[in-house]
């Protein structure tokens, strides 16, 4: 009976203690499920939700007419959350391997530990990519320079996916913890190298904003314009940034994508270009090697077409460079990357519309001088160009200033200069704009020079101003410079009767919404009628003299004529020394129609024989069209490739031949040669040389080589449509 009562007392001990953990163990289920549920899932939602920047959506470059130029294309990029990658790797082998490496410690070398990210990618998620054929080659460098400056921006593994391999990436949930598939809106210069001096290019910031980082968990920065006008209106070009939210699950892997607050986009930029009329000029300049070209309207200053060859395609600079392609661009002697119109050159006999002014507001414009093949300054005797033409010319003898301007005759304007004197030619000069620089949102663009008592004693103090080189002026050569944009725009002042307006490039800025944002007014620099005591009758002669030079039939531009289109204008050429190669600069301006000018075309052309017979050509071509576009021809516009500069000497252009450019020659033999050789080399500046050097890919390591990206499909060419963007040749990372 004993043992019986032991045996039940036991039992109902263990009883109540089993009860007793029952009880415990609901209670503390009830503790955690319930009474603690509101704070573990609002834990839970904390550490899962990551929240990403998303860069803003750059405003489009457009024409006149509103014809996009520049916009924004779909480009599908796998990207890397570093520091996600690292993390799964911990939690998977406890620890991560380590790379030492010399850093600056408080300004002093010191050695310093990092997580081997590259040693982490290529054992943890290339194996992966390589089994499904996804993986790409990278550059191991860069990839652990990124993780240790900038973690927090996603490391760009893959860029312009083409459809088929986006696909894959879709359809074979990788499940790696870090890795994500993402569409970014990149740059896209419609028509190639159209105009591509005038764009600039984008890149990444050199530095990231670390207070805006800070407030995401990851940080896509905004591209930004490295040169030109995608740098002159860079912060108005630049939309608003948005967000993305990502969930991540329990294993680290980023599951998708639960919200987005969607980045807008910047303003528009409207220019003065016409595309058509920039197309135009491009084509027809891109028979010579280098120079540039210039459409302006002369009763504005618009600038409807600016171009120079050589050229380059700025999708090249999208999203980066290779290092190749941007070594071979720098190293170009030619210089594709110069843009020449706003480069300063020794103008030659254009500058003589400038001396023709001077003289009249001098008083000296009626006044006839001779010419006997010479006139003798000092100790040197400088020629008239008929003396060394083949065969030689007889002298020009007695001249007016109409007559003077259709011979370019040289003994006129060195007599005609001297008459009116240096001051008067530098006050002229300064009127026209010559001599400072033009505002334009482009970058190095020149000022030239105007030399006279008091520039020769700034920048010669041991010289004296001499009436030789007031000779010199007058006829272009010697210490003036100047750029083929200030050239069109004296000839402009000639051409509307005496107004010298500001030459612009951007008509207006427009915002998403359709509101002028700014505009760009029409701005007067100087009205010779107004401010110079010139008459409209007096101008009229020098107007008059450059009708001579292209309709008289000894006139220096003949080729210059237009079926049933009235041209004036006026040759140049100067003479330098390229590396002890005689090189020339040739020079042609004119204005059509001669009653009422609606266009300026100024033609620079290096390496040709005279103005006459290799700019004068491309100039008649130029308008010819820009004609026939005005009565109805269509003008279709299409990508082109980058013009290709050589330094070929040019003897003449002839467009009736399959290939108009004749090479060859020497402006000995030329009606218009140069009559001396400039003091400068005629590089006045970096004539657009890029402010900022872009971002450089760097090559991938040998052992990622060797996987070609896949051409594009119809279905890519679909895909990038729907992102309202065009086709783009897959590229890797940098």
């Amino acid at each position: 009976m004993k043992l019986f009562d032991d045996s039940l007392r036991k039992i109902l001990i263990l009883r109540g203690i089993l009860a007793f953990s029952l009880v415990l163990l609901l209670a503390r289920m009830w503790y955690v499920q319930i009474y603690k549920y509101a704070d573990y899932k609002g834990r839970i939602k904390g550490h899962s939700q990551l929240t990403v920047r998303l860069p803003a959506v750059r405003g489009e470059i457009c024409d006149r007419r509103g014809v996009p130029l520049v916009e924004n294309r779909a480009s599908m990029e796998v990207e890397f959350y570093l520091p996600d990658i690292v993390r799964a790797w911990k939690e998977e082998h406890d620890e991560v391997p380590i790379r030492k490496y010399w850093g600056l410690d408080h300004g002093m070398r010191a050695l310093k530990s990092e997580p081997d990210i590259v040693k982490i990618i290529n054992e943890s998620i290339v194996p992966h990519l390589e089994k499904l054929g996804l993986a790409g080659d990278y550059n191991s460098r860069k990839l652990q320079v990124h993780f240790r400056d900038n973690a927090e921006v996603p490391y760009v593994y893959r860029q312009d996916l083409d459809f088929e391999t986006m696909a894959r990436f879709s359809e074979n949930s990788l499940d790696l913890p870090g890795v994500t598939v993402t569409l970014k809106p990149v740059r896209h210069y419609v028509y190639g190298a159209l105009a591509a001096h005038l764009f600039g290019y984008v890149g990444l910031p050199k530095e990231i904003n670390k207070e805006e980082a800070a407030q995401f968990n990851f940080y896509q920065p905004d591209v930004e314009g490295k040169a030109q006008i995608e740098q002159a209106y860079d912060d108005v070009l630049r939309g608003t940034p948005g967000t993305k939210f990502l969930q991540r699950n329990a294993h680290g892997v980023i599951d998708g994508e639960t919200k987005r607050i969607e980045p807008k986009q910047g303003s528009k930029v409207c220019l003065t270009i016409d595309a058509r009329i920039q197309f135009i000029v491009e084509k027809a300049l891109r028979v010579v090697g280098r120079g540039a070209a210039i459409v302006l309207d002369p009763n504005s200053g618009e600038i409807l077409a600016m171009a120079s060859v050589p050229s380059f395609d700025p999708n090249q600079f999208v999203p980066s460079i290779s290092k190749a392609d941007w070594e071979k661009l720098a190293k170009d002697q030619t210089d594709p990357l110069m843009n020449r119109a706003v480069n300063a050159y020794a103008p030659g006999s254009t500058f003589k519309l400038c001396t023709a002014l001077a003289g009249i507001r001098a008083g000296v414009g009626d006044r006839q001088f001779e010419c006997t093949g010479g006139v003798q300054y000092g100790n040197k005797y400088m020629k008239c160009w008929v003396l060394t033409a083949k065969p030689p010319m007889p002298p020009h003898g007695r001249q007016d200033l109409t007559t003077a301007i259709k011979n370019s005759c040289d003994p006129f304007f060195y007599q005609y200069g001297n008459a009116a004197g240096i001051d008067q030619i530098d006050a002229v000069g300064g009127m026209l704009g010559l001599g400072q620089k033009t505002e334009l949102p482009l970058n190095n663009v020149a000022s030239g020079v105007m030399p006279g008592t008091a520039w020769l004693a700034q920048n010669y103090p041991r010289e004296r101003w001499s009436p030789g080189y007031t000779a010199n002026t007058a006829i272009g050569q010697g210490f003036v410079l100047a750029t083929p944009l200030q050239v069109a725009n004296m000839a402009a002042t000639v051409a509307n009767g005496g107004i010298v307006y500001q030459p612009h490039l951007v008509e207006k800025v427009v915002s998403q919404d359709g509101a002028v944002v700014k505009e760009e007014p029409v701005k007067i620099r100087t009205d010779f009628l107004k401010e110079s005591g010139i008459t409209a009758d007096q101008l009229e002669k020098v107007r008059k003299g450059m009708w001579r030079v292209v309709n008289d039939s000894d006139g220096t531009a003949r080729k210059a004529r237009v079926k049933d289109v009235p041209v004036a204008g006026k040759t140049g050429t100067a003479q330098f020394w390229r590396n002890g190669i005689k090189d020339y600069h040739t020079w042609f301006i004119c204005f059509a129609p001669y009653d009422k000018p609606r266009y300026v075309i100024c033609v620079f052309v290096q390496g040709g024989k005279s103005g006459g017979s290799v700019p004068a050509p491309i100039a008649a071509k130029i308008l010819e069209q820009i004609t026939a576009m005005e009565k109805g021809q269509e003008v279709k516009l299409e990508a082109i490739s980058p013009a290709i500069g050589n330094f070929q000497p040019i003897a003449g252009i002839d467009f009736s031949r399959d290939l108009p450019a004749q090479y060859g020659g020497d402006s000995a033999t030329s009606p218009d040669p140069a009559a001396e050789e400039s003091r400068e080399s005629g590089n006045g500046s970096n004539g657009g040389t890029p402010a900022a050097k872009p971002d450089i890919r760097e090559d991938a390591d040998s052992h990622v080589k060797n996987r070609k990206p896949q051409a594009q499909g119809g279905l890519q060419k679909f895909f990038n449509f729907l992102g309202g963007g065009r086709s783009a040749v897959p590229k890797q990372s940098n």
